[in-house]
């Protein structure tokens, strides 16, 4: 990792987290419908709040030990779940503790993260550091260790620009394991966490509906440095008042992505019904850059980047050739679902954004599923793009 001069930083006053869960850990649950922020699902009979390391291991244990569903939820907002009752348990981690591991010129700053603390107050932490590479990704949702899962990103950030070693819980071999940034295979809205819950491992075994690593614990490396990454993504540009590529005080760099994430509905708002989703629910696909000349002409093409080839803290990753990343939103816009189809409800697309799906009052995981899969057909059918959904699927199928 090549070294540099630090860059003039400051910490700044403290910021307020914004609201990344429906539910509490005082809350008596009775359905997956009171823990996800779809608030949809069927019946449990077994919920564990683990508020230590220890307990938290033991109830993945315990669960595989009696061969049944193990479900870890963090804020609920990446699952969509059916109307069958969970015949399994529900395992909540709920240890929120963010350190200093170390902060010195060269290195930067290192953070160390239990897996339970919601993600948005993880992003606090750094920006009123005055550490650089997460301020992009304000007001998301759910947690650190689902946020490693899916390595999430928006405006030009992705969790993998950060992310330096991840403590985890080996359901196979049940044991500690240390997994590094390099052997994560983080990529677009993946990880080999994630890739554990869909992909046969060496014994043909599917991990799911929760990965066969169980995070603990993350390690963060960052920049320090007051102002933020370059502004890749021009919306957010244009609202900073300054050109691509140009940098901004990162505290008015997250102000900026929440003004925007509520104008899609994508903060959550209890008195907001467009935020009772998953957020964006289907993936942006990536696909061969053959493929993408048979799009039309003017649908968005992106380049696709490279998470493990990033050998300094803060740098950009470099593009993969021969891949193009196009806009999910917008293929959906275009196969006739525009934002409001399907209102009043009671499932819909968000009122303010195409890309989420949204449970009006009384929708059931059944009847968003049933508008998901008209949608992924219309645009397989129109583009020749299969949508990929982003959400944890519980007990429905698309």
């Amino acid at each position: 990792m090549t070294c540099s001069i630090p860059e003039f930083y400051e910490p700044v006053a403290t910021l307020p987290p914004v609201q990344w869960t429906r539910w509490h850990s005082h809350q008596s649950v009775q359905a997956l419908a009171d823990v996800t922020t779809f608030g949809v699902g069927g019946a449990v009979s077994r919920v564990v709040n683990a508020t230590s390391e220890d307990e938290l291991i033991a109830a993945v244990v315990d669960a595989d030990e009696a061969g049944i569903p193990l479900l870890v939820v963090g804020g609920g907002s990446n699952i969509l779940a059916g109307s069958a009752d969970f015949d399994g348990v529900v395992v909540r981690d709920s240890r929120h503790e963010i350190t200093t591991v170390f902060e010195e010129g060269c290195p930067g700053a290192r953070m160390h993260v239990t897996a339970g603390t919601p993600w948005d107050e993880t992003v606090v932490y750094a920006v009123t550091h005055g550490w650089m590479g997460m301020e992009a990704l304000s007001g998301i949702p759910g947690t650190t260790g689902a946020a490693i899962v899916q390595n999430v990103g928006a405006y030009g950030q992705e969790v993998a620009g950060t992310v330096a070693v991840a403590r985890t819980f080996d359901r196979l071999t049940r044991s500690v394991r240390t997994i590094f940034m390099s052997d994560m295979k983080l990529g677009y809205r993946t990880s080999i966490l994630k890739e554990s819950m869909r992909t046969p491992d060496s014994d043909g075994r599917v991990w799911g509906p929760s990965p066969r690593w169980i995070v603990l614990d993350v390690d963060f490396q960052l920049r320090l440095a007051s102002l933020s990454e370059p502004i890749r993504y021009g919306q957010l540009a244009e609202l900073l008042g300054v050109h691509p590529g140009d940098r901004a005080p990162s505290v008015q760099v997250r102000e900026a992505v929440l003004e925007l994430r509520r104008s899609k509905g994508m903060v959550l708002d209890d008195a907001d019904r467009d935020t009772y989703s998953a957020g964006s629910f289907f993936i942006n696909p990536v696909i061969p850059e053959a493929d993408a000349h048979a799009l039309p002409p003017e649908a968005p093409r992106y380049g696709v980047t490279d998470a493990s080839a990033v050998n300094q803290i803060g740098a950009a990753a470099p593009k993969i050739p021969g891949l193009v990343k196009t806009s999910a939103a917008w293929l959906i816009d275009h196969a006739g679902f525009s934002k409001g189809y399907g209102l009043p409800g009671p499932a819909a697309l968000s009122s303010k954004h195409a890309l989420a799906l949204t449970n009006r009052g009384g929708a059931s995981g059944e009847q968003i599923a049933q508008l998901a899969r008209t949608i992924r057909t219309s645009v397989s059918e129109q583009f020749g793009v299969v949508l990929e959904p982003e959400p944890v699927l519980v007990g429905v199928h698309i």
